[in-house]
């Protein structure tokens, strides 16, 4: 396969400069050879109005027009002192637009951090950014309610584990960004023929967009996954007026990049966490899944392995892993007016029919294709019956879809009581989650975008040979996927998901032609390094979602914790416990904010008279019930 380089980004830094009646924003590409120019009016008082001229400049071009500008708008004409046109910021990308109940927001990107590299794609922190008021001071309308609405959303700390690239899709896999990359030129020319060229000013046209040959197509852009998009709705009133490079993609989670060296040889090894923002929100207050399918907590987790010698996606060598964990798709929730440590778990609505189960394991089927793999660890035996309730209903709701699902695709369920096993002195519960790997990884494959190795042919492995996924001659596809879930989806999830991960990691390297047998032990420099970047994953999850870092870690489970870590777990309780209590409906309320789900309307309740946000995430519930939904198409 022929290489191709880097692809060149689009508008990587941008200015606003400002007059009375005019807001412009000149936007240009890294090298600076090209330059957009965006007109946002200011003397509207509620209505967002912006003219792209869709014309691509030059440096000179662009001076020249900011140097008429300033003329036009100056004061006294022929007085230096008085410019008409002020720099007001310095940024590398627009957040969105939003509008509470006065005028619109511009959020600009002010600071930034990369954070990895992969294929040449660098992938950036958000680490500070600026709310720019648009309207100016005359003809602004005043409402008592805005500065309140200002905080709640501001309270979403953008600086706080919010990434974005300008040349790679974080909201997709590598495994779904390189398919796209190498599908042939003829399958292209009908579906991606609106996506592959915008006019003019194209990210990608200084790419030879040439098939070569008739092998490939580079820099083809693909559509954004949406639900792990997190300004999808601060765009939503301009990107069909803008121009695509305007928009930038933001995805919240967890990014870690580290280098390894195996023997002499460099290798980064990136794990990336996308949240998702559908029934996005805080511990107590987001549980189960709401009328579409969407559950709490969700998280699609990707590790990509690749040889760091060669940066092409193309000529270079990549692998990578997908796992997901999320809150168990049923109706439930948990009655924290108790201020119980553990509040007891209410099955909230009877779905005899699994119809909430079916949204969601639709929405995996069609994302990951088969096998599902259901990893539950919730508790099996207690004395009062509590995280079994949750169980009992999967279990069930499993069971009913499987009579219309094939038998080669059917839902795997997984039960493991994992806490059991944690507190018997007989059982090593590391040594068991690495059986369920194997099986697991087995079942579905990984990807890797390089022919199987040939000292795999000459020296044959009985673990290699039973992998499934797809297996062509460029590689290997991951089919299906696995999904992970205990009560919370934090600490008995992360190290599960740990033991998966450094499964799959073993399956990579070799497959890299890294080692030389698919297996990895603990207390190795790969694994430590891998393990020290699920901890890191692990307590940033578990911050965003239960608002303290992992109480119960990889070594607590392996039993090697010094003993310090027990004081150390007792105030990650208790500072979850108080998280959960006194701050979690204010850090509800903004993300309801933020993502749109609650929009303020003039003469309407405002988001802090709402006695709950129920009705804002099961939109259904005010319409007349639909007829039973049929599960035979597959």
């Amino acid at each position: 396969m022929p290489s191709a380089a880097p692809i060149i980004s689009g508008i990587q830094k941008l200015t606003l400069y400002e007059t009375r009646a005019r807001y412009f924003v000149v936007g240009n590409n890294h090298a600076e050879t090209k330059y957009r120019v965006l007109k946002i009016d200011r003397t509207e008082p509620k209505d967002l109005v912006i003219i792209d001229d869709k014309h691509v400049y030059t440096q000179q071009e662009v001076r020249e027009l900011l140097g008429r500008l300033d003329l036009g708008n100056r004061t006294k004409m022929g007085q230096k002192g008085s410019s008409g046109l002020s720099r007001a910021v310095s940024a590398f990308g627009i957040v969105g637009f939003v509008q509470f109940l006065e005028g619109y927001y511009i959020v600009l990107i002010t600071k930034r951090r990369k954070m990895a590299d992969i294929g040449g794609h660098a992938i950036y922190k958000i680490e500070d950014t600026s709310m720019i008021y648009i309207p100016n001071d005359s003809v602004r309308v005043t409402h008592p309610d805005e500065a309140r609405y200002l905080r709640i959303f501001q309270n979403v700390d953008l600086s706080s584990n919010f990434y974005f690239s300008y040349s790679y899709d974080l909201s997709h896999s590598l495994q779904y960004n390189l398919t796209i990359l190498t599908t042939p030129t003829e399958m292209l020319k009908t579906e991606t023929a609106t996506q592959t060229r915008q006019e003019g000013f194209d990210i990608f046209e200084d790419e030879e967009l040439s098939n070569h040959g008739g092998s490939c197509v580079f820099g083809i852009r693909s559509e954004p996954y949406m639900k792990y998009v997190w300004n999808g709705e601060l765009f939503k009133s301009v990107k069909d007026i803008i121009h695509r490079d305007w928009l930038l993609h933001i995805i919240h989670g967890f990014c870690g990049q580290s280098k390894l060296l195996i023997y002499g040889r460099p290798v980064y090894v990136t794990l990336m966490a996308r949240r998702s923002s559908r029934f996005a929100g805080t511990r107590f207050l987001k549980r189960g899944a709401n009328c579409e399918g969407d559950v709490a907590n969700e998280v699609e987790t990707e590790q990509i392995v690749h040889d760091a010698s060669v940066m092409s996606f193309t000529a270079g060598s990549y692998s990578s892993y997908v796992q997901v964990r999320g809150s168990v798709p049923l109706y439930w929730s948990q009655d924290i007016s108790t201020m119980m440590p553990k509040p007891p778990i209410t099955l909230d609505q009877a779905d005899p029919y699994a119809h909430v189960a079916a949204f969601h394991f639709d929405q995996m089927f069609q994302r990951f294709g088969s096998p599902i793999i259901i990893l539950n660890l919730v508790k099996e035996r207690e004395k009062r019956k509590h995280e079994r309730i949750l169980s009992d209903e999967l279990v069930a709701a499993v069971r009913y879809l499987n009579q219309f699902v094939p038998p080669e695709h059917s839902i795997v369920y997984i039960p493991w009581d994992m806490a059991k096993y944690t507190k018997s002195k007989l059982c090593n519960v590391l040594d068991r989650l690495n059986v369920i790997a194997e099986n697991v990884v087995k079942k579905t494959g990984f990807f890797v975008n390089r022919p199987d190795p040939y000292c795999g042919v000459i020296r044959p492995d009985e673990k290699w040979n039973e992998l499934g996924g797809i297996v062509g001659p460029s590689g290997r596809l991951q089919t299906g996927v696995l999904r992970t879930n205990c009560v919370d989806c934090l600490d008995r999830t992360n190290t599960a998901q740990f033991m998966v991960g450094k499964c799959a990691l073993a399956y990579q390297l070799f497959s890299l032609g890294f080692i030389d047998k698919p297996n990895l032990q603990f207390d190795t420099d790969a694994v430590r390094l891998f393990e020290e970047l699920y901890e890191d994953h692990g307590d940033t999850l578990s911050l965003q979602y239960g608002g303290s870092q992992l109480v119960h870690r990889v070594k607590t489970y392996r039993k090697i914790a010094p003993w310090t870590q027990h004081s150390k777990d007792i105030m990650q309780t208790l500072s979850r416990y108080y998280s959960n209590a006194f701050s979690d409906a204010d850090r509800q309320d903004s993300i309801n904010l933020f993502l749109g789900v609650f929009h303020p309307v003039e003469g309407k309740p405002h988001l802090w008279e709402l006695p709950t946000d129920f009705y804002l995430h099961h939109k259904n519930t005010m319409k007349l019930p639909q007829a039973k939904r049929r599960y035979i198409p597959f």
